[in-house]
């Protein structure tokens, strides 16, 4: 497994801290677990799934394409 942390990955943390979400916030807004959002932000989640993607594009208030690209 690579720690390469995904684009995905950097995007959420980015918009995360943009508007001021701890990442136990982000996890409750998007109703998703804390270890989750954890493991994503950190590279251990590659790609996680498009519903929990959605989910987290929906309470940082962008797109799913936004977290994409």
């Amino acid at each position: 497994m690579s720690n390469e942390k995904s684009t995905i990955a950097k995007n959420i943390k980015k918009l995360r801290k943009q508007r001021g979400l701890s990442q136990d916030k982000l996890s409750k807004l998007a109703d998703i677990s804390h270890n989750t959002i954890i493991k994503i932000e950190s590279g251990a989640i590659q790609s996680p799934t498009m519903d929990t993607a959605q989910k987290i594009a929906k309470a940082l208030g962008v797109s799913l394409d936004d977290l994409m690209k």
